[in-house]
């Protein structure tokens, strides 16, 4: 096969990193050995940034690791992997050991797993340094490690060297993984999901100092991920994986914009985007990936691909060149690949073309709210000593929340880790007296309840989590799981086996699975499973804890589908909390924008993403990645600088005030007003803020344009 197939339109110079035919299996007792990885090839040259995409499953992490040599040692890899023409396969760890680190280097997922948790961050990047170059001193090493922290941009550097990995925010810790992966000015850096837990601010940072690490070492950069957009606005090209294998290589404008393999296609319309969320309904890739353990006979994509004829079950497709337009760069693994690169199969039309979403104006029915948050506060006691603890500062998780959720509406909560959106939910779920304010739900003040009121008020509200594993008894048939709630208010056996069928049918399972497990389904069918148990009592009001954000992009548009008609069937009402602007656009009617705990901006969706006023508004949507490459690098950010501020501090005035990119554009008798006074929220057209300078609001894409320019 020739080798500019896998080679960059650069294949003139000599790559940096040459992988030809890996194959990684595990082998596995009584069961068919994982093929995890198969046959895959790519070359990296210098300056480069590669994007690896693809489901969970598809092999991209454990590629990495095997270029890396970090696969456990029961694993047989095969082909070759060359680093500047030395193979890495079969050297010994000695040998490995002076390349890793100082030529390669990794940026995995978890931070906090892969630093050691009982040395300060300085002293894991001095030791870094030093182990590749002996002749350098402690104390210029804990310089340098200071420096490198500085260029990462993590706020007063000297002090954070000395500082635990649990001492760090998210964010701060990705970022401290960066510096160490930079600290010897490595040819080539791996990033596998450095992203994935991060908010859409940081992750906008994260990926800035990425590209600036790039541009200070001349390093190429291999970035791993799920997520399409960011892919979209920083890799130079693009390799798609499914089953093991890579099924499209090409340049980022051609996979976006050129897709020749059907998996491409799908995985690019099932993605929320910022510009077209709620005016049409996702395309779900329908069913799911083959077992690596026993794939099937010819193309592993055939058995999910609406185009797939006879011949795609017969043999496995090769990556080859379909469109001498785009040249030899541009590969697809599909016998149908070249119907499409001619046109004769319009991409638009491999899956089923998308419903429009008609959107009405927005009426008030007048209907009184299901759900009423008034000034809501809830402060927790920091306190210090196990003997004789005493209290040493205070939490303030939600500081004066206030929202209402009219019936058959969906209200999004949105803002960063840690801005009290899932404290607020709970403080809902538990139909207690708040600390402070008050909440009501359909008309009855929780604080004035009754057990016995307080116990049939339950029925109304019910909850989906992230995470539907972890909110289920793995012990329990998935029939007695969904019939929990009717149990726990004395419905009888009879009833309870026939509601069981008729949500497994409501949420599309087959029925006929009641009697299976929790651990025989996959993530997509386990959170339809939460979403049929929180559908038992037949409540008015779902409470949705980031119900999607642990699942591929292919399953999620399946689940926010379903959200959608469950909706529209039952009346229900939504109170949605998410991280991804995309999703939360899609499926909400009513945003509010939550920031340390209080709302600073509130209002129907389309107005507060279509012309968002507050400047942390402003920046959360000019961080959320578009998947359209000439888009989103022609797109200006408003970058905040810093971390979210810790609830436990004290900030007077405006509480954005910190971060906030207005703040340093005004005068010191507007900065003296922000400084002093908190703002309320008030009405701004049809949205609501809480900003002392919305009319100067503008000069914020002003600055970032002139920046961007």
């Amino acid at each position: 096969m020739p080798e500019s197939l896998f080679s960059s339109p650069q294949s003139h110079r000599t790559p940096l990193l040459s992988v030809r035919d890996l194959s990684v299996t595990f082998p596995q007792r009584g069961s068919g050995d994982v093929q995890a990885v198969r046959g895959i090839s790519y070359d990296v040259h210098p300056g480069e940034f590669l994007g690896i995409v693809g489901e969970s499953g598809s092999g991209k992490s454990v590629s990495s690791l095997a270029v890396m040599g970090l696969l456990p040692t029961n694993a047989q890899v095969t082909g070759s992997i060359e680093f500047e023409g030395k193979s890495l396969l079969g050297m010994d760890d000695k040998k490995l050991s002076r390349i890793r680190g100082k030529h390669l280097s990794m940026v995995f997922q978890d931070p906090l797993s892969a630093l050691t948790p009982v040395y300060t961050v300085g002293d894991q990047i001095a030791e870094a340094l030093r182990l590749h170059d002996s002749k350098l001193s402690a104390q210029a090493a804990a310089a340098r490690a200071v420096e490198l922290l500085k260029t990462v941009g993590i706020p007063d550097p000297e002090r954070r060297a000395k500082a635990f990995p649990h001492e760090f925010s998210g964010g701060m810790r990705q970022r401290a993984m960066i510096a160490m992966a930079i600290a010897n000015d490595p040819k080539v850096i791996i990033a596998d999901e450095p992203t994935t837990a991060l908010d859409v601010t940081i992750q906008a940072q994260i990926l800035e100092v990425l590209e600036k690490a790039k541009d200070i070492t001349g390093a190429a950069v291999v970035l791993i991920t799920h997520d399409l957009g960011v892919v979209a606005g920083h890799a130079d090209r693009v390799g798609v994986m499914y089953a093991g294998k890579l099924v499209e290589l090409g340049t980022t404008d051609q996979v976006f914009h050129e897709p020749q393999m059907p998996y491409s296609i799908g995985l690019l319309r099932s993605v929320p985007n910022m510009l077209t969320a709620g005016t049409q309904r996702l395309v779900p890739l329908e069913g799911r990936p083959p077992s690596l353990a026993a794939l099937p006979k010819g193309c592993p994509f055939a058995a999910r691909c609406p185009i797939a004829v006879d011949a795609c079950r017969d043999v496995e497709p090769d990556l080859v060149a379909h469109d001498p337009a785009s040249g030899p760069d541009h590969v697809a693994a599909c016998i149908r690949g070249g119907e499409i690169a001619r046109g004769e199969i319009p991409r638009g039309e491999v899956f089923t073309v998308a419903d429009p979403i008609i959107e009405g104006e927005l009426v008030d029915s007048g209907a009184a709210p299901v759900v009423e948050v008034t000034d809501l506060r809830r402060h927790f006691p920091l306190m210090k000593g196990a003997i004789f603890p005493r209290r040493v500062g205070t939490v303030r998780a939600v500081d004066g929340v206030s929202f209402t959720l009219k019936p058959g509406r969906t209200m999004g909560l949105v803002g960063e880790s840690g801005c009290g959106k899932t404290t607020t939910i709970l403080e809902i779920m538990e139909m207690t007296a708040p600390q402070s304010g008050s909440i009501k739900i359909n008309g009855k003040d929780v604080g004035s309840l009754s057990p016995r009121e307080r116990h049939a008020l339950r029925r109304d509200v019910q909850i989906v989590f992230q995470d539907p594993m972890g909110a289920i008894d793995p012990r329990l048939p998935i029939s007695e799981v969904i019939t929990e709630p009717l149990w726990a208010i004395g419905a009888k056996k009879a009833d309870r086996d026939k509601r069981a069928l008729e949500l497994l049918d409501l949420v599309g399972l087959d029925p006929s699975m009641s009697d299976r497990y929790p651990h025989e389904f996959s993530g997509g069918q386990r959170q339809r499973i939460g979403i049929a148990r929180a559908l038992a009592t037949n409540p008015s009001v779902i409470v949705l804890d980031e119900p999607v954000s642990a699942l591929d992009v292919s399953i999620q548009a399946g689940v926010i589908n379903l959200l959608e008609d469950l909706k529209a069937r039952l009346g229900l009402s939504y109170l949605f909390v998410a991280h991804d602007l995309a999703v939360v656009r899609q499926i909400a009617d009513d945003v509010a924008v939550m920031y340390l705990g209080s709302v600073v901006e509130q209002g129907p969706v389309s107005t507060v993403f279509g012309n968002p006023q507050h400047p942390y508004t402003k920046a959360l949507i000019s961080a959320a990645p578009i998947p359209d490459p000439r888009i989103e690098r022609g797109r200006t950010r408003v970058l905040l600088q810093g971390d979210l501020p810790s609830p436990t501090q004290e900030i007077s005035g405006c509480r954005f005030r910190t971060r906030c990119p207005l703040y340093k554009l005004l005068d010191e008798t507007r900065q003296e007003m922000c400084r002093s006074a908190e703002p309320e929220l008030t009405a701004h057209g049809r949205a609501r803020v809480a900003c002392h300078h919305v009319e100067e609001s503008t000069l914020v894409d002003e600055v970032a344009l002139s920046a961007a320019s």
